[in-house]
């Protein structure tokens, strides 16, 4: 508690620093909680528990991209009927705390806020979930009544169908265009250039993309032709290439991780997604 304490009294004074400076503070919100959080300790008729407090199906994502057997992430599914019974007011009181930290935040798996995928509690992998809908229209309809405005970003990636799609374009929440993503597909991938969307925020890679110069070397040579190709064969070596693309985009935010800023290849990785050793530990220095 008193680490807490210590950490909201720091991070308080940097929010005053940047405000003096005119700079915006970008967070990021994982649209669930853990198992063992506050939340779930003292709220527990918000989420799928049984009479002992353990989980009675847990949250992940269905196969994909990054792992074949999907995501088993663990955490505790939400019991939204009773969170809709009360307008909400958990969701509520989330925002508040986290609009008070920042001056703009990702929603971290937002089509979970159309259809969440639900995995069996005792199952080991993610791959015998299924898809459950929610009533995410109902909560952004609250959560806009109590705001007024939602400076959100809606982390559309993964498996979106047109449901989400909707849903993020009925609250026009900005949407996410990853360069990396790009290359791998004909002229209709969204993630082209010519295909952004002004509604968007475009970033060279996320957290979980290895760095732009490590990503281009893995590449197969024809990708990799392909990728300057599209780009007018330009001269400077990787990343920079990619990183005017995303400045360039018409994009309303480009992001550019501090990796990339730097050049950084091979071993500089932040995150790979459905692994949980060796991850989150580098770290910028002079």
């Amino acid at each position: 508690c008193f680490e807490q304490f210590v950490f909201a009294r720091q991070w308080e004074a940097l929010r005053s620093h940047a405000e003096q400076r005119n700079l915006l503070l970008f967070g990021d919100m994982p649209i669930f909680v853990a198992h063992d959080s506050v939340d779930v300790w003292m709220q527990r008729e918000y989420f799928q528990l049984d009479d002992d407090g353990q989980p009675t199906a847990v949250a992940g994502v269905p196969p994909d991209y990054f792992s074949a057997q999907g995501q088993r992430w663990g955490n505790p599914l939400y019991r939204w009927e009773r969170m809709q019974a009360d307008g909400f007011r958990w969701w509520i009181a989330r925002m508040n705390t986290e609009f008070r930290r920042f001056d703009l935040l990702r929603v971290d798996h937002f089509r979970g806020f159309e259809a969440c995928w639900e995995i069996p509690a005792t199952d080991a992998t993610a791959v015998n979930g299924h898809w459950v809908r929610v009533p995410g229209e109902a909560l952004f309809e609250s959560l806009l009544r109590h705001f007024g405005s939602l400076p959100l970003v809606a982390e559309d990636l993964g498996m979106i169908t047109p449901e989400v799609l909707a849903l993020r374009d009925k609250y026009e929440l900005p949407g996410m265009e990853i360069l990396q993503f790009a290359f791998d597909s004909g002229a209709d991938n969204p993630y082209l250039p010519h295909n952004h969307r002004k509604m968007g925020v475009v970033y060279t890679g996320t957290h979980d993309n290895d760095t732009t110069l490590a990503w281009f070397e893995n590449l197969p040579a024809e990708r990799q032709l392909r990728v300057v190709e599209y780009l007018g064969y330009p001269h400077e070596p990787m990343p920079w290439p990619l990183v005017r693309a995303a400045l360039a985009s018409v994009s309303q935010l480009a992001i550019v991780p501090m990796q990339d800023i730097l050049a950084l290849g091979r071993g500089h990785r932040m995150n790979t997604p459905g692994t949980t050793e060796g991850n989150w530990s580098w770290r910028f220095g002079w």
